[in-house]
């Protein structure tokens, strides 16, 4: 299955085009936001979960990424309420579920072999966060292969991307334009490599998720 798997090119999927397919597990559903390969692939999903839902235990050997946006998700290291920030290395193994409902962002299949940390932050605490310049930054994760970050823009501020490696964000507050495209929250968009944009926040700011550098090489 092939979903914006052209890393060459700008992909944008706005909130309104979110198209929910179910996953093969019952009360398990996605939007697929890009995707090479079937059940095992390198994917960006946003993926939901209904009541008292789980997911048979398995592993990753790809590694997988996942921010928490709504309810709590939880799994073998706990439940983890909105804005946790979970990191499980090639090779991890665990049983997700929610017992209330989750909604999360998650990367698959897009870790290198060496990379071998777990992480958990918890972006819900002020002291995870940090002022540089006019915006305010929580660094979830950074090497030299890739840097991810929470960031906050106040109204009508503006932010030129560092896109020389690439760039991926997720809104997940407010209404930030790129160019001629507008995200509302739960927007995506993924820049390749050198294609520049200059992030402009509206009135109410913004807060998203932003990933760089990663996309050099889309493929681990």
């Amino acid at each position: 299955m092939l979903v914006n798997s052209d890393f060459s090119r700008r992909a944008a999927v706005c909130a309104f085009e979110h198209r929910w397919v179910p996953s093969p597990q019952p009360g398990v559903e996605r939007v697929m936001l890009d995707r090479l390969g079937g059940e095992r692939a390198r994917a960006t999903s946003l993926v939901r979960y209904a009541p008292r839902s789980i997911f048979p235990a398995h592993t990753h050997p790809g590694g997988e990424e996942i921010l928490v946006l709504s309810g709590t998700f939880s799994d073998d290291s706990g439940h983890h309420r909105p804005g946790s920030y979970l990191r499980n290395p090639p090779g991890s193994r665990h049983q997700p579920s929610s017992a209330d409902g989750a909604l999360i962002f998650v990367k698959l299949w897009q870790m290198p072999a060496d990379d071998t940390d777990t992480v958990r932050i918890d972006t819900a605490d002020s002291t995870a966060w940090r002022l540089d310049g006019a915006h305010q930054v929580c660094v979830l994760h950074q090497t030299d292969h890739e840097q991810v970050h929470l960031l906050r823009l106040p109204s009508g501020g503006v932010l030129r991307l560092d896109t020389r490696g690439g760039a991926e964000l997720l809104v997940i507050e407010g209404q930030p334009i790129c160019g001629d495209i507008a995200l509302d929250p739960l927007g995506w968009l993924r820049l390749p490599p050198g294609d520049a944009c200059d992030l402009r926040a509206g009135d109410a700011g913004f807060m998203l998720y932003l990933k760089t550098g990663h996309l050099d090489e889309p493929t681990p």
